[in-house]
């Protein structure tokens, strides 16, 4: 067995990876929180057994402080059950610089005083170094165990797992299911920040990005009223978590919930269209931004159908037509091409010609070449447009205001579209919306661009990159938010993206996610009523038969 790159001996049955680790790599000590077992992620609680290739997980890597947030989550779920045992903590999204959280039913109402109250226990409870032990349970005995304590929909999502055994982890008297690696004592959890955030609670830990530091609050507004507006629609479907769902499909109602989370995404396309209509003289430039698998090209064609219903003639203009020349194409670090740098655009050029448009002067749009990599002239007919043509632009820099920097501000109308889930596991255990458009960018690179799960799940990384540098830091600059998630949207997704997933090598670094979102859509009972399924659905443009791609 080779742990930390040392040929070691087989160890005996039942030996953790917290015994090799003081053992063979007793420097590592404090710094590992989780293990690398065969490219996957466990506890350092879990035995070894079978396994061949063993690493540790570093505190300081993503992965690492994933497992602690997870762990300070947990701790909070312990202090508020100790303080308040009636109470209901339900972990919501992540935003404004941390993970929302919802508290309800804490005794005389929940107020600042209460964050004060549970910061505190949870600091007493860091300061015993009280263990976090994870036990494994019959499946049967698991799902009585949350019974009694009340917990029916995790109790409902044990039940329907296919597997004998699950694991739990308890801390004091408390115990919970946990989706995920953890630490094995609250000792080094004290990094942590709680905010009164009504009608819950902002928890902020560390991160790669911060340094590993507890970051400051970033108050997000417009992103926590679309995310409470998912929260909405998940009430409106009576779709809260995973169970409520799996119930649905088999009870023979998912057809309902199909169109009436379509209509819901309808309807706020058209009030997006209104809104655009009511300021037509004044907004004549919309331009769509949001991260990858957003599903922003469908949104953009619905977008331009609810404006004709409203008497305008939108036209759609391409910024790709706007790349420099290949040679021109500014270089990553790595001396790769940066096509997602905003430089790659000729930026004086699209601001020219957007403002000759809206004076209505004729203009030639540029070429671009994909396969030459230069810029061609005499593609397309030169052109102009009417007062009532907004013009949409679609691409991740749209949000930017130095993409149209010679565009007076009250001339453009922005719009950011991402898929923010709003269905959870259950309660403590939730969709991250990076995780649910990795599903989807899978099913489609596979199925239209002919790209392995491999593949794919290799070129995220650097496609998650692009998204902190260009997308997310303009997002608050947005107009308005759309949410282009579908609350069956998963369910739908599994049986495409399973045997992909399954066929990711075990020796590959990238079956570790692989394995993270089998366990995932694990959750998931397929979804088969795809007939259900309207052919302009934002879904379509990931498992195909839409009506806006031929």
């Amino acid at each position: 067995m080779l742990v930390e790159g040392k040929n070691i001996e087989t160890p005996a049955v039942g030996t953790t990876a917290l015994e090799l680790l003081q053992r063979v790599c007793p420097e590592l000590a404090g710094v590992a929180v989780a293990a690398n077992m065969d490219n996957e992620i466990h506890d350092l609680q879990n035995p070894v057994d079978g396994c061949g290739r063993l690493t540790f997980v570093r505190q300081d890597s993503q992965e690492g402080w994933e497992v602690y947030r997870r762990s300070v989550t947990f701790l909070l779920i312990t202090a508020v059950h100790e303080m308040a045992p009636e109470a209901e903590v339900r972990v919501d999204f992540s935003a404004n610089g941390g993970l929302f959280i919802e508290v309800l039913g804490w005794p005389g109402g929940f107020r600042a005083e209460s964050v004060q109250a549970i910061d505190q226990h949870m600091r007493a409870i860091v300061a015993e170094r009280r263990p976090i032990v994870k036990r494994f349970l019959p499946r049967a005995e698991a799902v009585q165990l949350f019974k009694q304590s009340k917990a029916i929909e995790k109790a409902n999502l044990i039940a329907a797992l296919g597997r004998e055994t699950v694991s739990v982890y308890a801390c004091g008297a408390y115990t919970d299911y946990l989706y995920g690696a953890m630490l094995g004592s609250t000792e080094s959890l004290g990094k942590f920040a709680l905010d009164f955030f009504a009608p819950g609670l902002l928890l902020r830990t560390p991160s790669v990005a911060s340094g590993g530091e507890v970051p400051p609050a970033k108050p997000q507004p417009k992103l926590s009223r679309v995310l409470q507006q998912a929260k909405r629609w998940a009430d409106i479907l009576h779709c809260d978590y995973v169970p409520d769902l799996n119930r649905a499909n088999r009870g023979g109602k998912i057809g309902d919930i199909i169109r009436v989370s379509e209509a819901l995404q309808e309807k706020s396309i058209a009030q997006i269209a209104d809104h655009i209509a009511e300021k037509a003289d004044d907004l004549r430039l919309i331009l769509i931004a949001g991260p990858s698998s957003s599903g922003k090209t469908s949104f953009a064609q619905r977008l331009r159908i609810q404006l004709r219903v409203n008497g305008l003639e939108p036209v759609a203009i391409s910024l790709d037509d706007y790349f420099r020349n290949r040679v021109d194409t500014p270089r990553t670090p790595e001396g790769a091409y940066d096509y997602e740098a905003l430089e790659a655009l000729d930026v004086p050029l699209f601001n020219e010609q957007m403002v000759q448009l809206l004076r209505g002067e004729e203009v030639e749009l540029p070429y671009y070449n994909f396969l030459t990599g230069e810029r061609e002239w005499g593609h397309y007919a030169p052109f102009s447009i009417a007062p009532n043509q907004p013009i949409i632009i679609e691409g991740i820099h749209g949000l930017n205001e130095k993409l149209s920097a010679a565009i007076p501000r009250k001339n453009k109308y922005k719009i950011y579209i991402s898929a923010l889930t709003q269905l959870n596991v259950d309660a403590h255990n939730r969709i991250p919306t990076t995780s649910a458009r990795l599903v989807r960018r899978l099913v489609r690179d596979y199925q239209f661009r002919g790209s392995s799960a491999l593949k794919t799940l290799r070129q995220w990384p650097d496609v998650r990159k692009g998204e902190e540098a260009h997308i997310f830091p303009f997002q608050e600059e947005a107009d308005v938010m759309f949410n282009s998630a579908l609350i069956y949207e998963l369910g739908v997704l599994r049986k495409y993206a399973k045997p992909l997933l399954e066929a990711v090598p075990a020796e590959a670094p990238e079956h570790v996610m692989a394995r993270k979102l089998l366990d995932f859509c694990a959750y998931f009972d397929d979804i088969t009523a795809e007939d259900e399924i309207p052919n302009n659905s934002l879904l379509r443009e990931f498992i195909g038969k839409s009506v806006f791609f031929k």
